[in-house]
């Protein structure tokens, strides 16, 4: 097993990190209190694109740069560490033209992939809705044939990008247990959108989408109509991945921030790093950031292999972001005082990281998956009648 990252991946790492604190950071100083506007938005996609933010995952042929899940989770990491809210931005945009890249016709490809790969045009995927959380199956929202077309109407909520995107993936309901995903285009389609006011990652929109009888053409269906829920849920284990990697980078500014605190503080006479407690603070600190990180890096490395990968992208997206909560958590008991107000960074990676906990299955929901993994015994309402086999120990 060979921990070493590539030449290139560092110097690819190295670029990103000039570009961010050059050019992002300026323009999202004092402005990640609340949601990123449209235009702000754009600006920070286009800023990143040629750096393989926004548009790494897409192949070639999809006018992406087909990066390596690793390599790209190694960007966001650093994007994450000092920009948080644009990583999740670009995330979930990425993930948006990934489904239109695998589940697109030639023609919906070429109207959106071009400007998603150049950051001109940004997605999202609309799943959620109120009531229903992690039990896709129950949602309400309805796609009904309207001769050459179809009607949708409902509700999606806790949507990423909701206010700032140009496109969505919205899964629809087309029949008694048929699910559908359509592009819903802000350009043609009339819809709602709100912004939700939240507690951390203030800067990334995240907010409501209202279907009211919205008429969407043939040419707006992904793939056949009837397989979408499928297609959605395999889009979770890649997020699940990305919500690991940003929890990372949160903990690791939040512990680089500990340590410059630690060494500069006087106390005593001396810095407060030279304290047997503080130094086991920022111990801790140091060995939960590294251990998120290499169950991180397993997770990217499943989804580069191929295939269901469930379980280390579960297991990545408990770890981390609970983890990232604690580290969080004992940067602020560095400071001290100074940790609990806003004059200091260290508030706001606590308030960032508690995000993280919730999105693309909560930890509870991610834990129950891990358990069904390990015994192939569902613990979910509903499944208790199924009968399996557990696996052995040795498995």
């Amino acid at each position: 097993m060979d921990f070493a990252i590539a030449e290139e991946d560092k110097m690819a790492v190295e670029s990103l990190k000039r570009c961010v604190e050059a050019e992002v950071l300026p323009l999202t100083k004092g402005k990640c209190d609340k949601a990123f506007s449209p235009e702000l938005a754009h600006q920070l996609m286009s800023i990143l694109n040629p750096y393989g933010i926004g548009a790494g995952w897409l192949p070639e042929d999809g006018g992406g740069m087909g990066l390596s899940y690793m390599t790209s989770g190694m960007l966001y990491g650093e994007l994450a560490r000092l920009a948080p809210d644009v990583a999740g931005l670009a995330y979930v945009s990425e993930g948006a033209a990934m489904k239109i890249y695998r589940r697109g016709t030639a023609e919906q490809k070429a109207r959106y992939l071009p400007g998603m790969a150049e950051g001109r045009i940004i997605g999202c995927g609309a799943v959620t809705e109120p009531g229903t959380g992690s039990n896709v199956r129950q949602l309400r929202t309805r796609a009904v044939r309207d001769g050459e077309g179809w009607r949708l109407s409902g509700e999606k909520m806790f949507i990423s990008n909701a206010t700032v995107a140009d496109i969505s993936t919205v899964l629809a309901r087309t029949g008694e247990n048929e699910f559908g995903i359509f592009i819903l285009d802000r350009s043609v389609h009339k819809f709602e959108s709100g912004e939700l006011e939240k507690l951390g990652l203030n800067g990334w929109s995240f907010g409501s989408i209202t279907l009211d009888n919205v008429y969407i053409g043939d040419e707006f269906r992904l793939g056949d109509g009837t397989s979408g829920l499928s297609e959605a849920m395999s889009g979770f284990e890649r997020a699940r991945a990305w919500v690991a990697v940003i929890s990372s980078g949160i903990a690791r500014a939040a512990l680089d921030d500990a340590i410059r605190y630690a060494t500069e503080r006087d106390q005593f006479g001396v810095p407060i790093a030279t304290h047997q407690l503080v130094q086991q603070l920022l111990a801790d600190m140091a060995c939960e950031t590294e251990a998120m990180q290499l169950l991180t890096y397993k997770a990217l490395a499943a989804l580069d292999a191929g295939g269901r990968c469930d379980l280390p992208t579960s297991m990545a997206k408990v770890y981390a972001s609970e983890a990232a909560v604690r580290v969080a958590s004992r940067a602020i008991q560095v400071h001290g005082a100074c940790g609990v107000t806003r004059e200091f960074p260290v508030e706001r990676h606590f308030r960032n990281a508690r995000m993280l906990t919730i999105p693309d299955g909560t930890t509870q929901i991610n834990q129950l998956i891990i358990g069904r993994e390990l015994t192939e015994i569902p613990a979910f309402l509903g499944a208790a009648g199924r009968k399996t086999k557990p696996r052995s120990a040795a498995a």
